[in-house]
């Protein structure tokens, strides 16, 4: 390093000799370019260190006046962005219509008429019935019902609506039993 182009031309305190035609740094001005030095060095390894610091905190977010992707959601905010973010969009919309069943399809329906569960890979939603009565007249409404469905969920949320017939009546285990028999179908199949 060439000291000459460096260190300005500081004047000498009173008394200090000095050569004429040199331009060389006396004792004080080597002392003064050591100082300054050190200091930018001190200066550069505060900031790399408080780098360091904030990368380790969180990539060096801070909060501030503005909204980042730290600052707190409502929420139901919170859940939207969870449910877009897991590719959920659908079977959420299926359980919202699971939850205002009677007003899709009525209240006389709904009383009779319950959605079990969606198979999000077929879209079918699987609907049971408390009688062969309701299921046959569910199976009748059930293109009207998918077009009402698909309108209000997307377009082809929902392909078919699988109608379950009510199950029989519970099997009684008593003294007349065949062993190894499974009911009154057990000859069927």
């Amino acid at each position: 390093m060439n000291f000459d182009d460096s260190v300005p031309d500081i004047p000498k305190a009173p008394g200090t000799p000095r050569a004429a035609n040199s331009k060389e740094p006396s004792g004080v001005d080597l002392a003064r370019v050591a100082l300054r030095a050190a200091k930018e060095q001190a200066r550069a390894r505060g900031d790399a260190a408080r780098q360091k610091k904030q990368a380790r905190r969180g990539g060096g977010l801070r909060s501030g006046a503005r909204a980042d992707g730290r600052d707190p959601l409502a929420l139901g905010a919170a859940i939207n962005r969870l449910i877009t973010e897991r590719g959920w969009e659908t079977p959420a919309a299926v359980g919202g219509v699971m939850g205002r069943w009677p007003q899709i399809v009525g209240e006389d329906l709904a009383k009779h008429c319950v959605p079990q569960r969606y198979d999000e890979d077929e879209r079918v939603l699987v609907v049971g019935c408390d009688s062969t009565a309701w299921a046959t007249q569910l199976r009748h409404l059930a293109p009207a019902l998918v077009a009402r469905l698909n309108e209000d969920l997307g377009h082809g949320s929902v392909r078919m609506i699988k109608v379950l017939n009510p199950g029989g009546p519970a099997r009684r285990y008593g003294p007349l039993r065949a062993p190894g028999s499974t009911g009154p179908g057990d000859t069927y199949g």
